[in-house]
């Protein structure tokens, strides 16, 4: 008897798991189908047309009637489109949410959820020649990387607005002077932007290596009024030739990416800062204790680590990234922002 009861208790904690696991895959098939709407600009269409068939969503989109009936189906069924009418979709609030202009938009949680799923499947595949292709495979899948920099954009700007600006009063004395601010690794320019809307004297400069970046960053920047002040380039991170000393360097989530260059890197800092000049670095802060991955407020920075991995990068924790300065002659202090989760580490040449 007691072996039947026990094979139960098994059976239950079984259906039980199965269930759990079927809501967590109900997510990801949610997210999936929130990124099709995302990429191809269905939702904003749906929200300007009002109510819209399927017909009317082709003619707007220009995309394919029968991809998009059956994508609509999808966007039901999760509950991002209501039927108005027959065969009239429009949003419910979760559509209207999935928009990428709307306040706080989801739109960054279904292109990570995308994103993720690629890497995972690099990794898989790379696990088994020890190959790291670098940071190609971000480009690897074209609709996911246009869209890379606003899902960066739309997860951390808030924060940095909100929380990190107004504790870096290094900004505010390179405006004083009208100073140049380097960004190594812009993305789509959204850091020089913001500062740059905020410090009127400011003047920046962005480099990256991907085209795309650099061409969404010179639009964000004129459509702004600020091609003036900001200018975006494609070039190498650790060597491009600076015509002038920089008064301040920035790095937003990137040093992990040229880590393992890191020599160059720092060299790079010390030979083209201003004699007073900061360098003002933003990464994840991966935890010195490994159970700190299982805050699940954490989980999120244990994958990245490995889809890093596949890109050849690993990411760093504040310490590390403290004694490279201190290597090269500057003080540094460690910010710690969202609950510990994002570090930001503020060097200066030593007075």
């Amino acid at each position: 008897m007691e072996g039947c009861q026990a094979g139960k208790e098994v059976a239950m904690e079984t259906e039980d798991l199965k269930k759990r696991f079927r809501q967590m895959a109900q997510g990801a098939l949610s997210l999936d189908t929130a990124f099709v709407g995302v990429a191809n600009g269905l939702f904003p269409a749906i929200r300007k047309g009002g109510a819209l068939t399927v017909g009317d969503l082709a003619r707007e989109t220009g995309m394919d009637k029968t991809y998009l009936a059956r994508w609509c189906d999808a966007a039901y069924a999760f509950d991002y489109l209501e039927e108005k009418e027959k065969g009239q979709f429009c949003l419910t609030a979760l559509g209207e949410a999935m928009c990428p202009d709307a306040a706080d938009t989801l739109m960054p949680i279904a292109v990570g959820a995308v994103l993720s799923a690629h890497m995972a499947e690099r990794a898989t595949a790379c696990m088994r020649t020890g190959e790291q292709p670098g940071e190609a495979v971000l480009a690897e899948r074209k609709t996911i990387l246009p869209w890379f920099g606003s899902m960066i954009e739309a997860s951390f700007a808030p924060l940095f607005s909100g929380q990190i600006l107004p504790r870096l009063e290094v900004f505010a004395e390179v405006d004083a002077y009208g100073g140049t601010v380097v960004d190594l690794g812009c993305g789509n320019g959204w850091y020089l932007v913001e500062l740059a809307k905020r410090y009127p004297r400011l003047r920046g400069i962005g480099l990256d290596g991907f085209e795309e970046n650099i061409r969404q960053a010179t639009e964000k920047a004129k459509a702004s009024g600020l091609e003036d002040r900001l200018r975006f380039v494609r070039g190498d991170i650790r060597r491009y030739p600076l015509e002038e000393p920089a008064s301040v360097f920035v790095m937003n989530r990137a040093l992990h990416h040229v880590w393992s260059d890191k020599e160059t890197v720092f060299s790079f800092f010390r030979d083209h800062l201003a004699s007073e000049g900061s360098v003002v670095i933003w990464e994840p802060a991966w935890p010195e204790n490994r159970k700190d991955l299982r805050d699940p407020a954490r989980r999120q920075l244990a994958f990245q680590g490995l889809s890093e991995h596949v890109q050849g990068n690993r990411l760093l924790s504040p310490a590390e990234i403290g004694q490279a300065f201190s290597d090269i002659g500057l003080d540094s202090t460690v910010l710690l922002f969202a609950n510990g989760n994002e570090a930001v580490v503020l060097a200066r040449k030593r007075r």
